[in-house]
């Protein structure tokens, strides 16, 4: 990109400073003072629809952060804070609010870009959920969200006194947003969902005009105006703010509790991990990986799950009972949603590393979006809705295939080849995985023959769930659970109705032990995991019979019944019985109602398992043998 170019770029960042500065600074508003007020109302510029993608930084592509890595780079986490918090109070009525921007997703259907919506879609976000487009159609935006902070962060920084200026004008230059790894080992005594997400309502930054404490821009969105046609259905016409595990639920006077969320997360964190780390290894083929519309059937029980339905799971737990991350017609208005989905991208980019021969291909649209109808047919040449590429024509899959066209990259995955990308994957999402076994001293090993030299993985994380490696630091006999280098892998496959409950609602798997209160489950010390569908609520509903699927991971949770001496070994001939005496099914509701399983239309249950070889080195991921199909849970 050329001076010139860039000159053009941030001058056309400047889309709505002269809108977005009120007569007086509002509550939980970082105040620029009088003459930044002046100077701002002095310019009219627009910002352009067109997403661009961001320019590179001396030749290279900049990296997306961790967000708890952007923490410790002061200058750019402290221009982050701010971008955000002038995004959200920026007014509702510009394209480039943050009410617009995270609007485009699902409610309140408006049409963004000039781009109206198809007869009968009147009332769909634009979002591609159950779709073939799933994980392409939030790339671009990703990349637009990005593009607005980006130009913010541009304007902020040239604010700043002069003996300061340069210093934050060259951390705005490479300002990328963070991703929230929900997967991965959190450091030592931290919770999965990092505590400035949650901790409080309020944080210190400082800015061009000194150090203020503003509203926590990732605690929660406030509405400005608050707009209760946007939410029809109760309690969420009450709610002025994004909640997460509302408490009393269907109070109108409900305060989120994140300690909650955090609780869930950590104790979801093994299962998360163990559906990451199978989906790298097991899913090489896009169709199956990308989306959970594709139903397996006959003999092919091997590709249940998808990164669609990990996604869904981390908006059910991160959204806690009856959270606006929870709903997908609300959930773009969480600030979590973009940390979320920033990792969700990531993966994709990891996987794509993996299996990049394999790509979109022709699919009719299940539901509805507000330029699709079911039935449409999608592929890799369908234009990505409401995002332009320039003056007329949309970003497509093919366009998008690459994500560095749109100016930034990751870590895991930046001038990295395929053995780095797995080595990576091993050392972040291999933690509750038998394969960890094999980094322990070759003296414990079960055969020189069969030893893995794996990087460990970061901490000595305690998670809250059922697992093996997160509950104790007992390990099973080595024999009890390799033979051969091989170990067995058990899984529930679960499939469902989307729309079986009017909304989104949560499958959950225990062992032995199920607490009485359903609002519990979802941090019960005996829960294996649970399957989030995430769905529509009320009008923002589609009636449609269609089944999605997931899965389940069971075997960290049965090598810590192995560890304490439960049960023998992971072999079937010790497994099949305890799980079909001890594995327990249960249903909730997105208020937590528990919900009789018989009622779930076209919910099935299967346990099945497969003989998986461990990696033979740190650059190469587990082999899967043929899956087996064990017996019915719930039909």
């Amino acid at each position: 990109m050329s001076f010139a170019d860039k000159v053009c770029f941030f001058i056309t960042g400047f889309f709505f400073f002269s809108i977005v500065v009120a007569d007086f600074v509002q509550y939980g508003q970082y105040d620029y003072g009088f003459n930044v007020d002046l100077r701002l109302r002095k310019r009219e510029p627009t910002q352009s629809h067109i997403v661009t993608g961001l320019p590179r930084v001396n030749g290279q592509t900049q990296l997306r952060p961790d967000i708890r890595d952007l923490q410790k780079d002061e200058d750019k986490w402290n221009l982050y804070l701010l971008s955000l918090n002038w995004m959200q109070f920026t007014n509702q009525d510009s394209p480039y609010s943050w009410y617009q921007i995270t609007g485009i997703h699902g409610a309140p259907a408006l049409t963004w870009g000039d781009v109206g919506p198809t007869p009968g879609n009147e009332h769909s976000g634009y979002c591609t959920h159950v779709s073939i487009l799933f994980p392409t159609w939030h790339r671009p935006y990703l990349a637009l969200y990005e593009q607005v902070l980006y130009n913010i962060a541009q304007f902020i920084a040239s604010l700043y006194p002069p003996d300061l200026q340069d210093r934050f004008q060259k951390a705005a230059s490479t300002f990328r947003i963070p991703y929230w790894d929900w997967a991965a080992t959190p450091p030592d005594g931290v919770s999965v969902l990092p505590p400035i997400v949650g901790g409080s309502s309020s944080i210190n930054v400082s800015g061009p005009n000194g150090v203020q404490s503003i509203s926590n821009p990732l605690f929660s969105y406030v509405f400005r105006p608050f707009n209760a046609s946007t939410f029809p259905d109760f309690p969420y016409n009450t709610w002025h703010e994004t909640k997460r595990a509302p408490r009393p639920v269907n109070s109108p006077n409900a305060t989120s509790n994140n300690s909650f969320v955090a609780h869930a997360l950590d104790a979801h964190l093994p299962s998360f991990q163990q559906r990451l780390y199978n989906l790298f290894s097991n899913y090489p083929n896009y169709t199956t990986f990308s989306n959970e519309a594709w139903i397996p059937s006959g003999d092919n029980n091997d590709t249940y799950d998808s990164i669609e339905s990990l996604h869904d799971a981390i908006h059910t737990v991160g959204g806690g009972v009856y959270g606006h991350l929870a709903i997908i017609a609300y959930s773009g208005f969480d600030p979590l949603f973009w940390l979320h989905h920033a990792n969700v991208d990531r993966i994709f980019t990891m996987w794509q590393a993996l299996y990049n021969e394999t790509y979109v291909v022709p699919q009719a649209a299940v539901y509805s979006s507000h330029t699709t109808s079911p039935g449409e047919s999608e592929d890799s040449q369908t234009g990505l809705t409401p995002f332009f590429s320039n003056e007329t024509h949309f970003w497509t899959s093919d366009m998008a295939r690459d994500h560095e066209v749109f100016g930034y990259t990751y870590a895991e995955v930046a001038n990295k080849s395929r053995a780095e990308v797995a080595a990576s994957i091993n050392r972040l999402y291999g933690n509750f995985s038998p394969i960890s076994m094999l980094t322990r001293p070759t003296s414990q090993r079960h055969g020189k023959r069969h030893e893995v030299h794996l990087a460990p993985p970061r901490g000595t994380y305690r998670a809250n769930g059922l697992s093996w490696n997160g509950m104790t630091s007992v390990r099973p006999p080595v024999e009890a659970v390799f033979s051969d280098g091989k170990y067995r892998e058990w899984i529930a496959n679960i499939r469902v109705s989307k729309h079986a409950m009017g909304g989104s609602f949560s499958i959950h798997l225990f062992l032995e032990d199920v607490p009485s209160d359903p609002l519990s489950w979802p941090v019960a010390s005996s829960l294996v995991g649970t399957m989030g569908v995430f769905a529509h609520k009320g009008v923002h509903g589609w009636k449609s019979h269609r089944k999605v699927a997931g899965t389940v991971p069971i075997t960290s949770a049965l090598m810590q019944m192995v560890a304490s001496g439960k049960i023998p070994s992971l072999h079937a001939e010790d497994i099949e019985p305890y799980l079909k005496s001890n594995l327990e099914l249960r249903v909730s509701l997105v208020n937590g109602t528990e919900v009789n399983a018989h009622e779930v239309d076209g919910l099935h249950i299967e346990i099945a398992s497969s003989m998986v070889k461990a990696p033979e080195s740190e650059s190469m991921l587990s082999e899967w043998g043929k899956v087996e199909r064990h017996f019915d849970l719930f039909a």
